[in-house]
Order: C-alpha cells, then sequence, then structure tokens
C-alpha cells in the first residue's frame, strides 16, 4: 500500500492524485507502477516499458527499484529520449542516467539505449521506432516539462498526429533552461540544441501513462495542462484525452489548481 493522497479526483478521463511531498509522490506513483508490472507478468511473458528521465523521476524511480516481488527479469526497457552528439559516458547523459537511477539497482531482461553519439540520425530515429512497433509498449512512466513538453516534444516541435515514432527535435530555451536548472549542465551554452524523442503518437499508444511530477517549478504547467485548450502550444493538454493516464502530484505542484 502507498501513502493516502490529500486529494483525488479526474479531468475528463485523465485522473489527478495529490501526495504531501515528491517522496510520497514517489512511493505513491512506483506502488501503482509495481502493482501494474505484476499483473502484466502474469499476461505476458516480455513487458515492454518506456523509461522518463530527469529530476521529477528519481523519487519514483528508486522508490520502484526497492520494491520487492517486481518482474524486473520480464521488463524490457526504452528510453524516451536523448540528447544528440552528447557522449554516452557524459554526466547529463540520460543512459548514465538511467544507470544511476534504476538499472544498477534492479536487473532489467534489456534495456533498448538511444544512441545520441550516432553520427547518422535519422537512422538511430529509424531503428529505435522499428523496435517501439516490434515490442508494443505498455506501461510508461514520464513527466511533464516546464514548457507542457511530453519527452522531448516541445511546442514547436509536438505534432498531435506525428507520422513517425521518432524524431530529431530542436529544444526550445524554456527546455534547455529546465535541464540547467536541474544540474545537468551548468549553463545553456552548454547543453546540445537537439534531441531524439519518442513522438507523442508513439506516447499515446502505450495503454498506461503514470506521470510524476513534483516540485514548485510545475506548478503553471501543471494548472495549464488541466485549463488551456488542448493544443501543442502546451503539448501536455492532450494528456485529457489519453483513457488511461494518471498525474501524481505533490503540494508544490499542485499549488496553483484549485482543490
Amino acid at each position: 500500500m502507498g501513502p493516502n493522497p490529500l486529494s483525488s479526483f479526474k479531468f475528463g478521463t485523465l485522473a489527478v492524485e495529490v501526495y504531501a511531498d515528491r517522496n510520497a509522490l514517489g512511493q505513491a506513483a512506483a506502488t501503482v507502477a509495481a502493482n501494474r508490472l505484476r499483473e502484466l507478468a502474469k499476461q505476458h511473458e516480455n513487458i515492454p516499458v518506456i523509461f522518463a528521465t530527469g529530476d521529477s523521476q528519481r523519487a519514483t524511480l528508486h522508490a520502484l527499484a526497492a520494491m520487492p516481488d517486481v518482474p524486473w527479469n520480464q521488463v524490457i526497457g526504452f528510453r524516451m529520449d536523448e540528447y544528440v552528439g552528447l557522449p554516452e559516458g557524459h554526466p547529463a547523459s540520460f543512459s548514465r542516467y538511467m544507470r544511476e537511477n534504476l538499472t544498477s539497482r534492479v536487473q532489467l531482461r534489456h534495456m533498448y539505449e538511444i544512441d545520441g553519439a550516432e553520427p547518422n540520425v535519422q537512422k538511430t530515429c529509424r531503428e529505435y521506432a522499428e523496435l517501439l512497433r516490434a515490442h508494443a509498449p505498455l506501461l510508461c512512466l514520464l513527466g511533464v516539462g516546464e514548457n507542457g513538453h511530453l519527452a522531448f516534444n516541445d511546442p514547436a516541435e509536438a505534432l498531435f498526429d506525428d507520422p513517425v515514432d521518432v524524431k530529431q527535435v530542436t529544444l526550445d530555451l524554456v527546455c534547455r533552461q529546465q535541464q540547467v536548472n536541474e544540474g545537468a549542465f551548468a549553463n545553456v551554452a552548454e547543453m546540445p540544441e537537439r534531441a531524439i524523442t519518442i513522438t507523442v503518437p508513439a506516447l499515446f499508444r502505450v495503454p498506461e501513462l503514470i506521470l510524476s511530477i513534483p516540485g514548485p517549478r510545475k506548478a503553471q504547467i501543471v494548472k495549464r495542462t488541466l485549463y488551456d485548450p488542448i493544443s501543442t502550444a502546451c503539448p501536455a493538454t492532450i494528456l485529457r484525452r489519453h483513457p488511461n493516464a494518471t498525474l501524481f502530484l505533490d503540494r508544490d505542484s499542485a499549488a496553483e489548481l484549485t482543490l
């Protein structure tokens, strides 16, 4: 049993749960994810799962990795995105993040990496898209960016009817500043301008989305996600059309909501 929410409600099909703090949020999201993985293990030999990175995911990933009887030996992991041109061992690379926060703690059946250092970016995108199609992920753990992005689908790059499943994008200034604020880079000039990302339609094919969104810097975008018109001006608004998505918030990220 995870912690009890301070508040829970539905916004259309979108479920929202508010917890006391980041750690309680992480425990709650991880409990839901662990229970779902145990259920899926009874029905499927392999359980493909997409994992996001970033500061918002740490509490959830750490809590999930510590939970008992999670069928990690059946989980085939996919990464949601990666910077283009960043060496694999760079402190800010998402492959390193995933090792530190998940795969060094538990033994997955396999984790498919995105090679952001490969010169042929289109080849990387195409091959990763083929892997996603072949495995058809059943669960996705993700967050929402300060500009409303899902994965690295920033407002200028997001397409709700994107014809491809994985693509190269140019990161906007809000997105890049967020990475600096979270400590990934010393300044905006240091970080790559481009990234490889799973697109919105590919994320939406996943039957269940578990979103961890803690912290005061997310309060405004949480409000926009729930109340703005559904459009790529705030890509996260499309979550209101997913049949099984849950936002896990803390007091800080829910501060601008009327509960």
